[in-house]
């Protein structure tokens, strides 16, 4: 018989504040269910990530803990971290690095979040002005936002933000007001799957209102591009894919990410396919017709990867960031 993980989530007492819970101890009280026993894929030729050469991860980690600063990069354990550190860029991760989550398909950590730190803006905004920046993607755990210091150090700056759901109509009516007042040059939100996949990958999330979210966005600030990704290997179809880019095209998103999910730990939701380079390149023939200003389709595209230049590639930063 097939091991699954547990639908219900399992009732225990709160975890402390600031304790992450990974790997088993965060999945194993998801109340998604899904089949823990299918037989583990071989990585494909595609996915292998080549290391280069020199220290230039840590030199930044380095930096990073010093100002306390996170970055998804690391606590999404991404694949493409050597490659963007290495190149002095990373998305950063505010409010903390536990989510109060539990995706099946995600590498950060669970748990009770502690009071954000009142310092992060000023130690983020002197962090991007100190590396010399000048298009940043900045994120952040499923909790409230704080205020913007970051275009005060760096008036040049292009921000892109990478933003949870803002699930509750009030949490999504607050948000809208700061961002009308202080609105992103690319406003992005994951659609993460597809929408018969939701249940199983993004408990707690739901598929409408993500879509609503940019739709209302875009309504507020049809002038700024609004993005969404999707990854692939969960169980989805090809024409669920089609669906799900359609959906996106319709609520008016123009730009849109599509890679390869990756198991980060045993514990998490299994690859059930590697899609093919070819598979992809049809993705992205198809998004085109649909009429997106980008698509960004590739086994190792992820949504924050090379974010400068698919903003500069769809017309909306007028030079090339390096």
């Amino acid at each position: 018989m097939n091991k699954t993980i547990p639908i219900s989530i399992v009732a225990d007492s709160p975890p402390l504040q600031g304790v992450k819970q990974l790997g088993e101890d965060k999945i194993a009280r998801n109340r998604a269910g899904f089949d823990a026993d299918v037989p583990v894929l071989r990585k494909p030729s595609w996915i292998r990530v080549r290391i280069p050469p020199g220290n230039a991860v840590a030199r930044l980690k380095s930096k990073l803990r010093a100002n306390r600063l996170v970055t998804v990069c690391e606590e999404a354990s991404c694949p493409n971290i050597h490659e963007c550190f290495g190149k002095g860029t990373a998305t950063f991760m505010i409010l903390g690095e536990v989510c109060t989550r539990r995706c099946s398909f995600c590498d950060v950590a669970h748990g009770r979040p502690k009071p954000p730190d009142a310092e992060e803006p000023r130690h983020l905004a002197e962090t991007i002005r100190d590396m010399g920046l000048r298009y940043v993607v900045i994120t952040s755990v499923d909790r409230d936002d704080l205020r913007d210091e970051v275009r005060a150090a760096s008036p040049a700056i292009r921000i892109e933000i990478l933003t949870p759901d803002f699930r509750g109509k009030g949490r999504m009516e607050r948000a809208l007001e700061v961002l009308a007042a202080n609105p992103p040059d690319v406003f992005n939100h994951n659609l993460e799957t597809v929408r018969s996949l939701y249940p199983n990958v993004r408990p707690g999330a739901d598929y409408d209102w993500s879509l609503t979210l940019l739709q209302q966005f875009k309504a507020q600030h049809p002038e700024i591009p609004t993005k969404s990704g999707i990854m692939l290997g969960l169980g989805e179809t090809a024409e669920q894919v089609h669906a799900a880019l359609n959906d996106l095209r319709v609520h008016d998103v123009d730009m849109v990410t599509i890679g390869q999910y990756l198991q980060p730990t045993p514990h998490h939701h299994p690859v059930l396919r590697y899609w093919t380079p070819d598979e992809f390149e049809a993705l992205a023939q198809y998004g085109n017709s649909l009429g997106f200003e980008h698509v960004a389709s590739g086994p190792l595209v992820r949504s924050s990867y090379h974010a400068d230049q698919m903003a500069h590639a769809a017309g909306y930063v007028q030079e090339e960031v390096a």
